[in-house]
Formats: structure tokens, sequence, C-alpha cells
């Protein structure tokens, strides 16, 4: 853990530490393994989630990387520092890669400044993503990206914990009115799966956080706002060009049947005309 933990609050559970203790993090509390383990022990499978998102961003980041000429990141709600992170991902690629780290939790902040302390192309900055300008204002956010070239907003399941009168649609179209055309826009989401384990791990989160929806297809579809939507679509993250042998993802990769927890996180990417 951090050394500083004066703002974290170790009484209340945090999402992005909950998410860290399912990936197999050591940045959690006993609050948080509790939340954690009535996944694990209770609805058995359901870990799987937490997994297919953090893979389906990894090849998010790599395809972007590769293939658009992006170079500039901005990751919402990033969480934890864990293994694969989206500086990491994307300065395989592009050694000069610019990426700024947005989220609430403190100890994210201090976890994430100790990591990158001598990265001068990274920042990690604490602001909440239901404040965009806010985010877009911030010195650090000014100082790194360059907003005349194309950026790559990341919103990797956390679009699903704002509320519906929190409008996470008008927060995607913010970032796309402050970026240039051939931007780009990854979003994973959770998907109502009209089933009881669905209900159960939503019933979970709401009661545990205050907060979070589970969309339909068509209204995570509805939040990337008219931009061109990119092979395969918006589809189960496990099935969001899943790696082939070679270790390359590819649109056209055999999908093999999903759990029901699989099938729980869609992912999409998509770019602004």
């Amino acid at each position: 853990m951090v050394e500083d933990v004066s703002e974290v609050d170790q009484t209340k559970p945090s999402i992005a530490r909950v998410y860290d203790y399912l990936l197999g993090g050591k940045d959690n509390y006993a609050v948080d393994r509790e939340i954690g383990d009535k996944f694990v022990n209770d609805l058995p499978g359901s870990v799987a989630i937490a997994h297919c998102n953090r893979q389906a961003l990894v090849r998010a980041v790599r395809d972007i990387a590769l293939h658009t000429g992006v170079r500039q990141f901005i990751d919402m709600g990033s969480g934890l520092p864990t293994a694969d992170n989206v500086h990491q991902v994307a300065g395989r690629h592009t050694p000069d890669a610019r990426v700024i780290y947005v989220d609430s939790d403190p100890i994210v902040l201090a976890h994430g400044r100790a990591l990158l302390e001598e990265n001068d192309n990274t920042r990690v900055i604490r602001a909440d993503v239901r404040d965009p300008q806010g985010i877009r204002q911030h010195p650090d956010t000014v100082e790194l990206i360059d907003f005349d070239q194309p950026v790559a907003v990341v919103f990797s399941a956390v679009l699903h914990h704002l509320n519906d009168d929190e409008d996470p649609a008008s927060v995607v179209r913010y970032w796309q009115d402050q970026v240039p055309s051939g931007s780009c826009f990854f979003i994973s989401h959770f998907r109502s799966g009209h089933n009881p384990q669905t209900a159960e791990a939503e019933r979970v989160l709401q009661a545990t956080f205050g907060r979070g929806r589970w969309r339909s297809d068509e209204e995570i579809h509805d939040l990337f706002c008219g931009m061109e939507i990119l092979p395969p679509g918006v589809v189960a993250a496990a099935h969001w060009r899943p790696d082939t042998t070679d270790g390359v993802s590819h649109v056209g990769a055999a999908r093999r049947e999903l759990t029901v927890w699989e099938q729980l996180i869609v992912a999409g990417l998509a770019t602004k005309p």
C-alpha cells in the first residue's frame, strides 16, 4: 500500500480498490475485500467480468497505438495501476505516447504518482469523470495533451457507475467536442443481462456504492454519440478483437461460447469523423 493514506477512508469500499482486488492486486483494504468476496464466493465466475474488461482494454490501446497514429491518451476512471497499464501498452509501440490517468480515489493518485514519478510523458490527476471541464482545464492536462492533435479517450468500465440523471452521454459528447477529427473513443460498459445473476450483481454494486446502472445494448450504442464505430462493433468484451494464436488481435478471430458473466460487459472503439 502507499505510505500516505491520510485522505483514504478505510471504512468505506472504493470502486477502484474492489476492482484491484478482483484483478489480484494488493492495494485494497478489508472493506474492499469484503465486497470483492461477495462476487468471488456468492456469484461464482463473476470475476471474469473484470478480467475480460482489462484484456479488452489492453487490446484496444495496442490497436490504437499500432494502427491509428494517435499518440495521446486520457484514461477516465483509470483505477489503480496494475499490469499492462495504458502507458505501458502504448509505450511498447509508440515510445512518445502521452497519457493522463484520471480517478477520484486519493489512493490512485498517491500510488500512481509514485509509480510514474520518473515518467515525463504520463500524469495522474485526481478528478471526477462527471466534471469533464475540470479535467480538461487541469494544469497537467493542459501541459501534456495537445488538443489540436488526435486523442484517445478511454472510458473503461466507468460510465456504468454514472446514473441516468448524471447523463453519461453528455460526458462523452463533451470530450467529443474537445478533440479533433481522427480521435478515438473506447467504451466498455455493463449490459443488462435479464437474468438472476446480472440482477444480483447490479444489486450488490448499487447497495455498496449507491449508484450504477446496467444499460441495454441500444443505450450503450448511443453513448458513442454518432461516431463511427469500428469493427467488430459493440460486442462482448471477450469477443472484441480477441487475440489469435500469434498474440495479435483480429476482428474476425474465432468466437468461443461465453459464460453468462463474460456476456455481461461489452466494449467498442469509435473514431470521430
